[in-house]
């Protein structure tokens, strides 16, 4: 059975979200907000990591 095509900012907006935290993320850091750079440096792997828990809940 072949899936509809889904559009593409359906299926990889967690991937741009998290690379638009990442690019926050560096933007701080390099401007020299070290401690809010860690902060937000979390951000894009609990973004891609609750992304795998919700489509794996969605298809069960």
């Amino acid at each position: 059975m072949r899936r509809k095509k889904e559009p593409f900012i359906a299926v990889y907006y967690p991937v741009i979200l998290a690379f638009i935290c990442m690019l926050y993320s560096i933007g701080l850091g390099m401007s020299g907000d070290l401690d809010g750079a860690q902060y937000s440096a979390h951000w894009p792997g609990t973004i891609l990591l609750f992304a795998i828990a919700i489509r794996q809940r969605r298809k069960s």
